[in-house]
């Protein structure tokens, strides 16, 4: 035990000897990347028993983390679908709210996404106006005034459940809240072509 200790390596030979452990050994440690050893323009030392395996010539490369800030997998699957009922609930809210104007729901639908123009002032002040529009707390406060308000409730239920139904339509999509570095770095993940569902 006391060797062990004063030798960090002698836990797992086999590991070392770039083959796996056998039954009754451990692994070694994970392939990590030394922040430190980048400073002045060199690449990140490799510990653990992927460098030993190099001298083996079998590398073990990790599989790249997610984007920082970004959801995936099952995770990203239920936000979608949560964004897919939100739409529903919506629309059915709309319906009994305001059953004949589905006219103004069309041509209101869309109008959130106005707040894409603050991207023509740099991605930063353009995520910050994006997220204040696609936000819940938008509508959710304009349906609160209603309730504060009941005589204007007949106009503002109507418009934010359409603010709602919008929203949602973008999350069923994948539009998520983004990132101040770029428009295609949202909460949901990275946008574009080979964006996965």
């Amino acid at each position: 035990m006391a060797e062990a200790l004063r030798d960090p390596k002698a836990d797992w030979p086999a590991v070392d000897a770039g083959h796996p452990p056998s039954s009754g050994e451990r692994a070694g440690p994970a392939l990590r990347a030394d922040p430190g050893a980048a400073v002045g323009g060199g690449a990140g030392v490799v510990r653990g028993h992927d460098a030993m395996a190099s001298r083996n010539g079998s590398w073990h490369r990790p599989t790249p983390p997610a984007e920082a800030g970004a959801v995936q997998g099952g995770v990203r699957l239920l936000l979608r679908a949560e964004g897919a009922a939100l739409l529903v609930f919506a629309m059915l809210a709309y319906a009994q709210l305001a059953p004949d104007q589905w006219g103004r729901f069309a041509m209101l639908l869309l109008l959130p996404d106005l707040a894409m123009l603050g991207y023509l002032a740099g991605p930063a002040i353009g995520a910050r106006a994006y997220n204040a529009a696609h936000s819940v707390v938008g509508p959710l406060l304009l349906a609160s005034v209603g309730f504060a308000l009941p005589a204007k409730a007949g106009l503002l239920w109507p418009l934010a459940a359409i603010w709602l139904a919008h929203i949602g339509l973008d999350r069923m999509l994948g539009y998520g809240l983004k990132y101040g570095n770029s428009f295609g770095h949202t909460h949901l993940g990275r946008l574009g072509p080979r964006d996965p569902w």
